[in-house]
């Protein structure tokens, strides 16, 4: 590390895998939650919370998950169930559901069902194997796409989109455009911090010409 300037410069070379997730999950944020149910092949449904996640394509529609293995580097249940039943769901979490959501993250055996100790219904998929999360405001049921291994640490796997289920006053069906408010969706932070989305605005991406020619528009149309 060093001081350029006014900045500490890192050298990720140089750094241990510990120490670059830090200076990672500290600096991205708030990073989205893929709340990810899956099935196991003996019929064991699944439930943990992932933030190295996002939308990636919406033609086609893709998600992106990345999940990190075992410290012995076998599969964690997730990563293991997409493997054997090629399909998962990602429900996003709400602030509604933050407790129930940071007990599926506790450190349990395959057999053990996280959505039934963290109370939660568990709904058949439509489209896939696995179930979808009730309670959750929007759930996405996904067919695994392509299983990226980056290291014997971590796989990146790419889900397409067959189906979302969305609560009913979230979304406009005519418009497809979503309420956030109404979603009051949850992004990770650093350490055991979250964020929510409801601190929003708008900021309007403006136009080659006005940013070339700031005031322009307004000499035009006469406002000041």
């Amino acid at each position: 590390m060093t001081l350029q300037d006014g900045y500490h410069a890192f050298d990720f070379a140089d750094l241990s895998a510990r120490q670059a997730y830090k200076v990672m999950i500290g600096t991205i944020v708030p990073r989205p939650i893929a709340w990810v149910t899956t099935i196991s092949p003996d019929g064991v449904a699944n439930a943990a919370p992932y933030s190295f996640f996002n939308c990636l394509s919406a033609d086609p529609p893709i998600l992106a998950l990345g999940v990190e293995n075992k410290p012995d580097r076998s599969f964690k249940d997730t990563a293991w169930n997409i493997r054997m039943t090629e399909c998962f769901t990602v429900n996003i979490v709400d602030r509604a559901n933050v407790e129930a959501m940071a007990k599926t993250a506790a450190g349990f055996g395959p057999e053990v069902d996280e959505l039934e100790l963290a109370g939660l219904t568990a709904v058949p998929g439509d489209r896939v194997a696995c179930p979808r999360i009730a309670e959750a405001p929007v759930a996405f049921e996904c067919e695994r796409y392509l299983g990226i291994a980056v290291s014997s640490a971590r796989e990146i796997i790419l889900g397409r989109i067959l189906r979302a289920h969305i609560r009913e006053d979230i979304i406009d069906p005519e418009t497809y455009y979503s309420d956030h408010e109404r979603l009051d969706a949850l992004g990770r932070m650093g350490g055991n911090g979250y964020a929510g989305t409801l601190d929003y605005f708008d900021w309007p991406t403006p136009s080659a010409d006005e940013v070339r020619h700031p005031g322009r528009k307004e000499a035009l149309t006469g406002n000041r």
